[in-house]
């Protein structure tokens, strides 16, 4: 395990939109999510997602790297924690880079699981005209790259709150890259 970095700032909704309140302090609880959250649960929670058998919810916490919104204000946006949905904002790690099964542990006790990216929606536009398109880019060889953080499963509950310390556990064996989810 390697110390990856710092939890920003923590935010949660308990109704259905884009933006989440920051908080204090957030619970995580294993196999469920953000307390209090909308989006938290063992099925699917997502809007456009769920029906009558939902599948897992394989999008419990949402994480994004604050280094994203530097280099939005770079281009005119003006985007701060929670803003865009996620419930975990975070700084000092390469959270797109990290590959499926990679655990972060948060604060004491608290762990999470990547699971994958998250697939921004055309919701982002209505914060800020444009923003979806600058969360999304192309590499060299034209593949698309989404820049809007990543999705996780809870493992362990525990409490989150800004400053606390992000210890990053690579998954053993051969990695595999993040994927929309």
């Amino acid at each position: 395990m390697a110390s990856g970095g710092v939890v920003v700032a923590v935010s949660r909704s308990a109704v259905h939109g884009f933006a989440k309140v920051n908080q204090d302090v957030v619970r995580l609880a294993a196999g469920v999510g953000v307390e209090g959250d909308v989006h938290s649960g063992m099925a699917v929670q997502h809007m456009s997602r769920r029906g009558p058998n939902p599948p897992p919810n394989l999008r419990q916490v949402h994480l994004m790297q604050t280094e994203l919104f530097d280099e939005l204000a770079g281009r005119g946006f003006t985007v701060a924690p929670g803003n865009l949905g996620e419930n975990i904002s975070t700084r000092g790690i390469d959270l797109l880079g990290l590959p499926v099964g990679t655990r972060l542990h948060l604060g004491e006790t608290a762990v999470v699981e990547l699971t994958g990216l998250r697939n921004p929606c055309t919701q982002i536009d209505g914060h800020q005209d444009g923003l979806m398109r600058a969360v999304l880019d192309r590499d060299a060889d034209g593949n698309l790259i989404r820049k809007a953080g990543v999705m996780s499963v809870v493992l362990v509950s525990g409490l989150v709150r800004p400053d606390d310390a992000i210890v990053v556990e690579l998954p053993a064996g051969p990695h595999a890259p993040l994927a929309p989810v």
